[in-house]
């Protein structure tokens, strides 16, 4: 049983950033995969970036070289920067662990999501 919490979210200009924090608490086995995925209004939940334990990482190809994932393990905490943001990543963003690697939306748990909108 995990609880994630996100925050960071908010809104932004395009050509801005923002850093979204995800901190899980809970029995959280050693071996996890953190990651972000996003969901936008009227489309299907993609995967925006994940990464192993041991630091491997995956991201979108619309999002590569804009975002960077990070992970923190003394504070189970898993980062998201978000660079020269544009209104295509206007979605909720919510944080994912599970076990395994690579990182797979049916299974796993999940935080309540934080709003990022990008809009002048």
């Amino acid at each position: 049983q995990v609880q994630l919490v996100e925050s960071g979210g908010g809104l932004v200009q395009p050509g801005g950033s923002l850093r979204l924090s995800c901190a899980a608490s809970g029995s959280i086995f050693s071996i996890t995969t953190m990651g972000w995925y996003r969901r936008a209004p009227g489309k299907q939940r993609e995967l925006v970036a994940a990464i192993s334990s041991v630091g491997l990482t995956n991201y979108a190809n619309s999002v590569k070289g804009r975002f960077t994932i990070s992970r923190d393990n003394a504070k189970n905490t898993v980062y998201l920067e978000m660079s020269s943001l544009q209104p295509d990543d206007t979605a909720i963003y919510y944080c994912n662990v599970q076990v395994g690697w690579p990182a797979r939306p049916e299974y796993g748990s999940w935080g309540q999501g934080t709003q990022v909108t990008v809009s002048s």
